[in-house]
């Protein structure tokens, strides 16, 4: 059976369809441009996926084949997508790749002959060798800086703190927000962790370390609190940022499917304090706080905070950051050697 071109993320787009009006005050490009931006950030549309053609696209969301072909446009320029000849478009895997396991075999085969020779040379057995091999005390783990970079500081600590459970005793972590580097300050680091949306401002600000982009999902207290939200409740929903707002709506729609009254709107919206006025429940970006400030004793908040994703942190970050690992252990023994 034939697989179509966007097998694995119908889902995925399928939201994103729901989630752009066209009638919104955020132009339909920068909707579109975010709700992919964001879908890639948080795993919805996973690295490596193949991506539909921009008129496939444009049918499918009855947008123009122009305004996708510049979003595609723009997402490529980003880092976040990248054009295959003669195979399509495809979500980027900007994670760095370890060696490739035939080049690693082949090093260690080097090193065991060169270790061989030596041995010999000194008058010693294999059996000698293999010996001494099996004595030797194991090589000292290098601890590793580990920097995460986020936009919102108090949003940035939650994901160290949140990664922190996951990582060797002997790592430390810390945060900074992309504004603290612009009043510039200059954290020690090893590696730095980011949100895929933020691997290009991380690449630029930090070009000589190795950088890996986190992919995050709501966490488990947003979830249970969309979930709880009562069927019959107004809920009014506003985004920091205009092109997280289509994102934010679908977020919504996955999490809490029985809300029937839902007006999602971005911060600089006309109508904002009216709508904050007759709702029932707020649910807000991180960033948007200060409108908790015009809210009602009878009135609920519930902030949308991201965490990073499990299942992402174990299969991509973790042997990531042992590859960087690796790779700063062999340059530390070769400057000792020096």
């Amino acid at each position: 059976m034939m697989r179509t071109e966007t097998d694995g993320i119908d889902s995925a787009l399928a939201r994103i369809a729901a989630a752009i009006e066209p009638q919104s005050s955020v132009p339909v490009s920068v909707q579109l441009r975010g709700a992919l931006e964001y879908g890639i950030a948080t795993g919805d549309i996973p690295a490596n996926a193949r991506l539909p053609s921009v008129r496939r696209l444009a049918a499918r969301l009855k947008l123009s084949p122009v305004t996708v072909s510049s979003v595609y446009t723009a997402l490529q320029a980003r880092g976040h997508i990248e054009g295959r000849i003669g195979s399509g478009t495809f979500v980027a895997d900007r994670a760095p790749l370890p060696p490739s396991q035939t080049q690693r075999l082949a090093d260690f085969e080097r090193q065991i002959a060169a270790l061989v020779q030596a041995g010999r040379e000194l008058g010693l057995s294999r059996q000698d060798i293999a010996f001494r091999i099996s004595m030797a005390p194991p090589a000292a783990v290098l601890p590793l800086r580990i920097l995460v970079l986020g936009t919102f500081l108090d949003a940035t600590k939650a994901y160290a703190n949140d990664l922190e459970p996951y990582l060797s005793d002997i790592d430390t972590i810390s945060a900074a927000s992309v504004a603290d580097l612009g009043r510039g300050a200059e954290p020690a680091a090893d590696l730095v962790i980011c949100p895929h949306t933020l691997t290009a401002d991380a690449q630029r600000l930090f070009s000589n370390l190795p950088v890996l982009g986190m992919t995050l999902i709501p966490n488990e207290q947003t979830r249970i609190a969309l979930a709880g939200i009562p069927p019959e409740a107004n809920v009014g929903v506003v985004s920091y940022f205009d092109d997280f707002l289509p994102t934010l709506k679908s977020g919504i729609d996955r999490f809490a499917p029985h809300l029937g009254r839902i007006t999602a709107v971005p911060r600089d919206f006309d109508g904002l304090p009216d709508l904050l006025a007759r709702v029932d429940v707020l649910i807000y970006s991180t960033g948007a706080e200060y409108l908790l400030k015009s809210l009602r004793a009878d009135q609920t908040a519930i902030e949308y905070r991201h965490t990073p994703d499990s299942h992402a942190v174990r299969s991509k970050v973790l042997p990531a950051i042992e590859a960087v690992r690796a790779k700063n252990q062999t340059k530390d023994t070769q400057n000792e050697n020096k």
